[in-house]
């Protein structure tokens, strides 16, 4: 997929200027440094046996995107937040926020803070997400 990238900060986009707010990128690494490391091993087993996407990492965390944001990840004080967008409601014991989006589409939040809450449903829901 063509990208555009945002000269003011050197992030990419998949619309040419798309509206954003203008933060400065940097790596996966420098967003999970001042968190745990169990952090780090959770957002790596999320990530892991999705196809190609793009990591857009900021200060504040990581945005996933494939054709479109799918998904925010966000180290916060006592957990990681997931922010996924999906198709469709789903349910999950992890699951403490559920908002409805425009075209039916539904943003679940997820607060993890074990690298076993990381189960087969939420591997599932990643790629449904990614592949919506």
């Amino acid at each position: 997929m063509t990208r555009w990238t945002c000269p003011q900060c050197d992030r990419e986009f998949a619309r040419q200027r798309q509206s954003h707010v203008c933060v400065p990128g940097c790596t996966v690494d420098e967003t999970f440094a001042p968190f745990p490391p169990v952090y780090r091993e959770i957002y790596d087993r999320l990530v892991a046996g999705l196809g190609p996407i793009h990591e857009d990492a900021v200060r504040v965390g990581v945005f996933l995107k494939s054709r479109h944001k799918f998904a925010e990840i966000r180290p916060k004080a006592r957990s990681l937040s997931l922010e996924l967008v999906l198709p469709r409601r789903v349910e999950h014991p992890l699951i403490a926020r559920v908002l409805p989006m425009a075209g039916g589409r539904t943003v679940h939040l997820f607060k993890l803070t074990r690298v076993e809450d990381v189960d087969e449903p939420i591997l599932d829901f990643m790629a449904e997400a990614c592949d919506g």
